[in-house]
């Protein structure tokens, strides 16, 4: 079964060029609906990247944002693009990763004046931690893009809202200033993906590349030549961020060959392997990838296929491992709650012996991982679930 893809999408034609000229040999992915997806690999990586352009609007990318979701259960969605700096201190060219994101035209107009009524969606942590590593390295830059300096990456809020902001005098400009004045950028489509990955329980980050002041300027030659040089720069960056995500993701469904699984450690998915595979006389444990014997790990070629009974026991124990997790404060209660009805319906999908059911369950999984995002152990324990319930379908 190959790796889930990372979802990477843009608004503009501009920006789609930028991600693409770095896919090797993508193909075209047409959604039931007729949205078109174009599917290749990172070049000179095992990277899967479904790219999609979702048109101008927090509306529109949205929509495109959760069907993409639903069509490719990614590891996590990508939005990559230009945005304008809000204030002086981000420079042009430079990449602003949002820590979190304003939904800014939310309020209500009283008699003495207009009250900001906001939405803000915080990036989740794992992605958050694994885009600072990244960098920090500051090796993801282009070399041709020809800046006097190398592009550095901001992280911070970004202001998403449904005009196009080129002003710093305007009643609006001045509603920004007043009310959102942490954010470092400003554009159109960075809360619709938000709320789209808030819902689907799929991690989202949001990558600009200053492409101007948002100052009155926005249509100079400037800002025209500027563009493609911002827009490279949010690729550069997010295709590495990809990458990462992907190697993270190899990391945790593959165990290391020296591994040694501890006797009383064992987790719901080592019992999934134990029904598998498990011989009374050697005490063979399948392990999804392969299988221990003793002490020593054997690497399979291919990963051993599950029954239902067998998925449906582990996903049963998962159940009591997210219960200790909560008990010890590691979850709060709406995050488990949201975590059993998710597993609740991969469980539901489980039961079914066909192929849709089997794809439902994986997708319901994936959207599992992106709550408990923040707790290692339940991802580990979740990564050879998901792929037992794909192998099914």
């Amino acid at each position: 079964m190959l790796g889930s893809p990372v979802v990477i999408l843009t608004a503009l034609n501009l920006e789609y060029q930028a991600v693409r000229q770095k896919l090797g040999s993508p193909q075209a992915h047409r959604h039931e609906r007729g949205t078109r997806f174009e599917v290749g690999t990172v070049q000179g990586t095992s990277c899967r990247v479904a790219l999609g352009l979702t048109s101008k609007g927090n509306h529109s990318s949205a929509v495109i944002a959760e069907r993409a979701i639903q069509e490719f259960s990614p590891l996590a969605v990508l939005f990559v693009g230009v945005a304008g700096a809000l204030w002086d201190a981000t420079r042009l060219g430079d990449v602003v990763m949002a820590s979190h994101v304003y939904a800014y035209h939310g309020g209500t107009s009283e008699d003495d004046g207009l009250k900001a009524r906001p939405r803000v969606w915080e990036a989740p942590h794992g992605i958050s931690q694994l885009a600072s590593h990244v960098a920090r390295l500051n090796d993801w830059a282009d070399s041709a893009i020809g800046l006097e300096a190398a592009p550095q990456v901001r992280f911070g809020g970004i202001a998403a809202g449904e005009v196009v902001q080129n002003s710093r005098i305007s009643a609006e400009a001045k509603w920004i200033r007043q009310h959102y004045n942490d954010a470092l950028a400003i554009e159109m489509e960075a809360a619709g993906v938000a709320q789209a990955g808030h819902l689907s329980g799929a991690p989202v980050a949001i990558i600009r590349g200053i492409s101007d002041r948002a100052d009155g300027t926005k249509n100079s030659a400037d800002d025209r030549s500027m563009q493609p040089r911002a827009a490279a720069n949010a690729a550069a960056f997010a295709i590495r961020l990809a990458v990462e995500l992907a190697g993270e993701q190899e990391e945790t469904a593959v165990p290391r060959e020296d591994a040694v699984l501890c006797e009383d450690r064992v987790s719901p998915a080592d019992h999934l392997g134990r029904q598998l595979s498990n011989t009374a006389h050697n005490s063979t444990i399948g392990i999804m990838a392969g299988s221990v014997t003793g002490s020593s790990v054997r690497m399979s070629t291919a990963p051993q296929r599950s029954g239902p009974t067998d998925l449906i026991a582990a996903l049963n124990g998962f159940r009591e491992t997210l219960g200790r997790h909560h008990d010890e404060g590691a979850l709060d209660m709406d995050t488990y709650r949201e975590a059993l009805a998710d597993l609740e319906s991969a469980l539901r999908s489980a039961r079914e012996s066909t192929s849709d059911a089997s794809k439902r369950a994986a997708m319901t999984l994936r959207r599992l991982r992106g709550l408990v995002a923040d707790c290692p152990d339940l991802m580990a324990e979740l990564a050879p679930l998901i792929t037992a319930a794909g192998d099914r379908a």
